[in-house]
């Protein structure tokens, strides 16, 4: 079989983009894992397929992780999402589409690709983990996936592979465990984060859901109001604007770039 792609990256969070409305494609876990592999396939963080809407949206972001685990939710990869979208025909205004996380709606600011995402929920107050012969003060928020966050002083400093790894599965997270964040603060409005997905099993070099659940967690911790600018480790700046409602947070949006690298066809 030969299958048409479309590579694409927000902030350098990469994707294999996949035109399924005709639902012709089994993405199955080995297909997945074989297009996301560096070496012998396309090479990314994951595969986005635009499937139709069974719910009434414009339509239905599947996300699959480079493991091949479908997963509910990526920021970086709803903006690619919706300007992969846009070229297929979709409005150049809004639009909306389902995800296991619930309807996102995306806009195009300029050059720009802004997501509201779902209500982040299961915040836990921070508590204490022992990772690797150290205690973390672990802060925690599922902004469409689960996130653990670590404030530090000097992210540069961190083994995000090593330390993430134990986070992602340490017990206390069980039994899918999440993905880790280490966030730095900057200034008042603005912080750097560096994270572990989980699915992808490595440090990226972005992770959108995690910029948001980093901002959110930043602004509980610091009082700050939106919105929040997060550098990430590509050397992008995305922006998470949002409102707080009474220790809670609804209208959370993702603003930052969705890039074309190029297209291309692999043989399944």
């Amino acid at each position: 079989m030969l299958l048409s792609f479309t590579k694409m990256n927000g902030a350098g969070n990469d994707f294999v983009m996949i035109d399924n409305r005709n639902k012709a494609l089994s993405l199955d876990p080995s297909r997945v894992a074989l297009l996301c592999d560096r070496h012998r396939g396309v090479g990314a963080d994951g595969v986005l397929a635009v499937e139709p809407s069974a719910q009434g949206a414009d339509f239905r972001m599947r996300y699959y992780n480079a493991d091949g685990g479908e997963a509910e939710m990526c920021g970086n990869g709803a903006r690619c999402f919706a300007r992969f979208a846009q070229r297929l025909g979709a409005s150049d205004a809004e639009m909306s589409f389902e995800t296991l996380a619930g309807t996102i709606r995306a806009s195009f600011p300029g050059d720009l690709v802004s997501v509201t995402m779902s209500d982040p929920n299961s915040y836990r107050a921070p508590f204490d983990l022992a990772i690797n012969g150290r205690t973390l003060d672990i802060h925690f928020l599922n902004t469409g996936v689960p996130h653990a966050v670590v404030f530090s002083d000097d992210i540069a400093a961190i083994d995000v592979v090593k330390d993430g790894a134990a986070l992602r599965h340490h017990p206390a997270f069980a039994p899918r465990g999440t993905n880790a964040n280490f966030v730095q603060v900057l200034a008042p409005q603005s912080i750097a984060v560096r994270t572990y997905e989980r699915g992808v099993e490595a440090e990226t070099l972005a992770c959108g859901t995690g910029v948001c659940a980093a901002a959110l967690l930043h602004s509980m911790r610091a009082g700050s109001t939106s919105p929040v600018n997060v550098k990430v480790r590509g050397g992008d700046t995305l922006e998470v604007g949002f409102e707080a409602a009474g220790g809670n947070f609804r209208n959370v949006t993702l603003t930052g770039p969705a890039d074309f690298v190029f297209d291309g066809t692999i043989s399944l």
